[in-house]
């Protein structure tokens, strides 16, 4: 510390300048009044003139302590007089401030420094430093002082704008993520004077899923974010944009003049999407299906508004995408009625009104059941049957489809004793995973593990859809390998539907290949279908994998593929409905279940009314 920084609280009172020594008096008479003390002696003298310097040096060390422990502390300190003059600063201030330090310019009304804390942004020799100060008054030897105490705050600072920055904005796109939109759309409806017409709009991209699976996922990101940059570019100043999950964005647009104000932004926004991205190359073509509702007409909240906007959207997803809706009457019937579809299932998961049906895979030369397929099914309060169409979209949106796959996979292995009385112990079973979960390495670990620790992993065929396989880096490198090791084969399920071409059936590793029913009805009247369907199977047989044909159910589709083909095996109504387990009891009669299936003509009449041509 600088003497000069000590100013007048370094000074040492001098000592007084010694007298001219008088001269001699006369002689003094005695007197017999009591003599003065004798003066003391010289060596007492000294001790006290020693005890006083080592008390000196005491002091000045104390001091010289003091000073260095203030320069040490990594709080600027600084004292000022009333007028703002600096008066004393230690090293970590000098290092804050540089040579001035900034006046701590808190005064009251009466013009006498005031108790303060603040938070200041200061340029000093070692860049900018945001600083918490704290200025407090005080009277120190009849002078009026500002003592001021400043901590680097800057590091905590920049945490807690990154903190907040992932509390209110996505990742990837830099946008108002779904909570800090809320809050805009919040302060909106709580504005108490001139509340403002505005609209929500809900933006879902489409076939966004295919997108990634066949890009790859980082070409899906950059994706998100220069529609996120499209979208944001043709909006107004008062506008908000934000991504609120995967493939969705919702755009609060604010006020709203007009309904012809909000056609024109939205339709504006349609046409922007539709144009081509080039990214990495690739000229990839989209188009996004927007819901709009506006305040007050479709809500007076935030959740009734997004529920109203959201439902607008899937309107448009449900038919022709790429287009915008805005809510009306008929959608909030269709909302009421998907809430209590969703309540409904999410009832039936938690108490498992869920069951399995098994359909017979049958050798169709022999008429032997070569394996059985597992098919979920919802059994609502009424016992009533509910069929997969009905559920399995709705529980995927709602995040429930991991929970049926294990509720159908618990029930295929408790029933794997049936499943051997009524079909044999060669029979195969077969269950299906969605695309999703086949893509998701973490869920198929879990479901791998639960198989291969029964006594039946080598009997397990796992079905997943076509797309699971485009799902480049995922399925094929990541979860294959899982089942293999956990002793599984896979089957392709309703090839043929999907986004494969017979060409990447060379690059997919599979054991059994399902053409879909679409290839298979009424086969022995449709040429084309004849040609495809002979182009799968020659492919199908050179790569190794057993080809099953699904949904025969005529008599007549069944010869031709006997007759025409060198496909063995089929599926289908024609040799056996889907079975459940209560007919696979023996001790109930489990009719027409055999390892041999019943004969056509008994096939014809469990089949319930389904009659050969």
């Amino acid at each position: 510390m600088a003497d000069s920084e000590v100013g007048d609280f370094d000074s040492a009172a001098a000592a007084p300048e010694c007298e001219e020594t008088p001269p001699l008096a006369p002689p003094i008479a005695p007197s017999t009044e009591a003599l003065p003390e004798p003066a003391a002696e010289p060596s007492d003298l000294q001790h006290r003139l020693d005890a006083a310097i080592a008390r000196e040096r005491d002091a000045r060390r104390a001091l010289n302590l003091m000073v260095t422990i203030l320069d040490e502390l990594p709080v600027a300190l600084t004292v000022q007089s009333g007028d703002g003059t600096t008066l004393f600063t230690n090293d970590t201030a000098a290092e804050f401030f540089g040579a001035t330090p900034v006046a701590s310019g808190a005064q009251s009304d009466d013009g006498k420094p005031d108790a303060v804390m603040t938070e200041d942004c200061v340029s000093g020799p070692n860049g900018e430093r945001i600083l918490l100060k704290s200025c407090r008054p005080a009277k120190i030897l009849d002078r009026d002082l500002v003592l001021t105490a400043s901590i680097d705050f800057t590091r905590r600072k920049q945490i807690e704008t990154e903190l907040s920055k992932r509390a209110f904005f996505d990742d990837l796109t830099g946008l108002p993520n779904r909570t800090l939109i809320q809050d805009h759309v919040e302060q909106l409806l709580a504005q108490t004077h001139d509340r403002p017409r505005f609209a929500l709009a809900f933006i879902d991209i489409d076939n966004f899923k295919h997108i990634n699976d066949y890009y790859t996922h980082a070409i899906g990101d950059t994706l998100l974010m220069k529609v996120s940059q499209r979208i944001a570019e043709h909006i107004r100043a008062s506008d908000v944009i934000g991504r609120i999950s995967g493939d969705e964005f919702l755009l609060v647009l604010a006020p709203i003049a007009s309904d012809a104000d909000l056609s024109v932004i939205i339709d504006r926004i349609l046409l922007e999407l539709k144009e081509p991205f080039l990214i990495e190359g690739y000229e990839i073509l989209t188009s996004a299906s927007i819901g709009v509702s506006v305040y007050p007409d479709h809500g007076l909240n935030y959740e009734m508004l997004r529920r109203a906007a959201d439902t607008a959207m899937y309107r448009i997803k449900g038919g022709a995408k790429g287009g915008a809706a805005l809510f009306d009457s008929d959608m909030g019937r269709d909302m009421t009625v998907r809430m209590a579809q969703e309540q409904r299932l999410r009832l039936a998961v938690r108490d498992g009104h869920f069951c399995c049906a098994f359909q017979p895979k049958v050798d169709m030369h022999t008429e032997e059941v070569a394996g059985v397929e597992a098919l979920i099914r919802l059994r609502d309060a009424d016992g009533v049957i509910q069929a997969p169409g009905t559920f399995i979209g709705l529980a995927a949106e709602l995040g429930l489809i991991d929970d049926l796959t294990y509720l159908a996979l618990g029930q295929i292995l408790k029933s794997m004793d049936l499943i051997d009385e009524a079909f044999g112990t060669q029979a195969t079973v077969s269950i299906n995973v969605a695309a999703q979960q086949a893509g998701d390495p973490e869920f198929m670990r879990g479901f791998c593990q639960e198989i291969s620790s029964s006594a039946h992993a080598e009997r397990f065929i796992v079905e997943v859809t076509e797309d699971a396989f485009l799902a480049k880096s995922r399925f094929q490198s990541h979860v294959l390998p899982m089942l293999r090791e956990a002793r599984l084969r896979v089957s392709i399920d309703d090839f043929g539907t999907g986004y494969s071409s017979l060409a990447q059936l060379a690059d997919i590793t599979a054991d059994e290949l399902k053409i879909d029913r679409s290839f298979i009805t009424a086969i022995h009247q449709r040429s084309r279908s004849q040609s495809i369907l002979k182009a799968i199977e020659a492919l199908s047989e050179n790569l190794g994998m057993t080809v099953i044909a699904e949904g025969v159910e005529t008599a007549e589709e069944a010869a031709f593929l006997t007759g025409e083909t060198k496909i063995r095996y089929a599926q289908g109504f024609y040799y056996s409905k889907p079975i459940f387990m209560e007919e696979l009891n023996p001790t109930r009669g489990a009719a027409g279940v055999s390892r041999s299936l019943a004969a056509p003509r008994e096939r014809s009449v469990a089949r319930g009314g389904l009659t050969r041509r």
